[in-house]
Parts: structure tokens; sequence; C-alpha cells
């Protein structure tokens, strides 16, 4: 009687465990989608119930003129094209220096490669600052170029590290062994054997690149000022910019007119994220089953 009593107790306390952290998830679930789904309702809401605050779980007044603001803001289909470009071929260049750079690192073979390790991971602590980065940069006719936007930051010593600690943990040394032994040199073994095992890691700091160069408006800020160069973040922050400025000029409006223009302003910044995160978050579920993966081996040291 006495287990059978113990065993119900368990069982009350697994139920009283499962109850409360179900709560603690439906709490969280709110805190972090809530935001996200109040940015879509009110970048589809009349902007007038947007700034009355009347629009809280859907939207209100069904409309699209935030988004025409956008699509008619032309510059922005410019940034689109850059950013793409960006985004394709900075992500090809970060990975296949990343690779380059990451394998010979676990290999044991490899003789030098404590010492490249160290002056790699001493990047990750001292740098030359922002005005030597740009001299360099200016000195190597970089400015105002399309590889303005890649060369900069074309590696990354994390996503190294995260690369060579998943390649020496994760790949079998006696599957390399083995195809050396069928006459496969270090090229075919990098290519034929080791990066089709590594699709979770690629995966991920494929990921990690991919949404830098989405999202990077601070380089085009240093190093770009032709307007058929910058990138989508850019024009996405002029269009907020400039807007701003012309609700600091409405002096010969009526008041219905300034009225409806701060509250275009309103829902102007919902849609300008929405427009810009959307195309990331399209990739995401394609790679979903790599993701966890990949972070959790690729970050164990060795």
């Amino acid at each position: 009687m006495k287990e059978k009593h113990v065993k119900m107790k368990k069982s009350y306390n697994d139920k009283i465990f499962d109850i409360i952290n179900v709560l603690l998830m439906c709490i969280l679930v709110v805190i972090f989608v809530w935001p996200l789904w109040f940015i879509v309702i009110a970048s589809f809401s009349d902007p007038n119930e947007v700034w009355l605050g009347h629009v809280l779980l859907l939207p209100k007044g069904f409309t699209t003129i935030a988004y025409q603001a956008v699509a008619e803001y032309g510059d922005i289909w410019i940034g689109y094209r850059n950013t793409i470009l960006y985004t394709v071929v900075g992500t090809l260049v970060n990975m296949v220096l990343t690779i380059c750079a990451a394998y010979p690192l676990a290999r044991k073979d490899f003789m030098p490669r404590n010492i490249l390790m160290f002056f790699f991971m001493l990047t990750m602590y001292f740098s030359g600052g922002l005005i030597p980065t740009y001299l360099v940069v200016n000195n190597l006719h970089l400015t105002n170029t399309f590889w303005a936007m890649i060369i900069p930051g074309a590696i990354s010593i994390y996503n190294v590290i995260i690369t060579r600690t998943y390649f020496i943990n994760s790949i079998p040394k006696s599957l390399e062994e083995a195809a050396e032994l069928d006459g496969a040199n270090t090229f075919q073994l990098l290519i034929k054997v080791v990066l089709p095992l590594s699709k979770p890691i690629l995966a991920v700091i494929g990921l990690y690149y991919a949404v830098g160069h989405w999202n990077d408006f601070y380089t085009a800020l240093i190093y770009i000022n032709d307007k058929s160069l910058l990138p989508l973040q850019s024009f996405l922050r002029d269009l907020l910019m400039s807007n701003k400025m012309s609700m600091a000029n409405m002096q010969g409006l009526d008041a219905a007119a300034m009225e409806a223009k701060m509250q275009l302003a309103q829902t102007l910044k919902y849609s300008v994220i929405i427009v810009s995160t959307v195309p990331v978050l399209c990739i995401y579920p394609f790679i979903q089953k790599y993701f966890v993966k990949g972070v959790m081996i690729g970050s164990v040291k060795g």
C-alpha cells in the first residue's frame, strides 16, 4: 500500500509539473509570438485604428496602403536586387573561405595548424578599428564597388572554429583513412566525404552568413555612396527617414492631411519590417531539420 501511495504521489507531482510547464510555455509563446503577430496585423490595418490603439489581435479596417507606399518608393526594387546579389555571392564566398580554412585546421597532419589557429583567434580579440579598416579598403580601390560589401567581412573566425570543431568531432577518422586507401587525395576527400557528411553545420553557418548579408546596412553606410549599389536595408532606412522629414515639414497642410500623414508613418514602419524579414523567414523551414543538430554538435569544444 505504501508503494502504491508513493507511485500515486509521484503521478500527482508529475501532473502538477506538466500543468505548470504548459502554463509557462503558453506565457512564453504570448511574450514572443504576439509582438510578431502584432507587426503583421498592424501593417494591414487602417492607420487610424493603429494610431488609436484599437488593433490587438486582428486587423482593423483591412488595407494595404502602407505596402503601397513602400512599393511606390521605386528605389526599393534596386535595393532588393542588390541585397539578393550581396546575399547570394557573399554567402558563397563566406562558405568557400570558411571551409578552406576550417578543414586544414581540423587535420592533425597539417603541421602549422596550431600557429595559424593562434593568429586566427587573435583577430577575434584585437582589430585595427574602423579608420584603419576604411583606409585599407579605400587603398584597395574597393569603395563604391560591389566587392566592398563582400570582401571586408568575407570570413568569420567564429564560424571557422565551429566548422573546424564539427569536422574534428563528427567526421570519423576511419572513414577518411578508408578513402585515402582507395586513392582519394585531400581535395577529393573534402568534396566527396567530408562535405556530404557536414550538411548540418554547413546549413547553420550558411544561414548565419546569409542573414548577416541580408540585414547589413552598416557596411554600405561606410563604403558605398553610389545609390545604385545600396542594399535594401539602406533604402528602407531612407524611406523611414524621408517620411519623418516630410512629417517635420507639414506647415502647409491642413489638420486632416497632417493627421493622415502621421497615421501612415505609424503603419509604414510595420510594413517595412515585414518587407525586410519575410524573405529570410522563408528560407528557415528548408534548413530547420539541420539547424539544432548543427549548432549543438558544432558548439562542442575540441
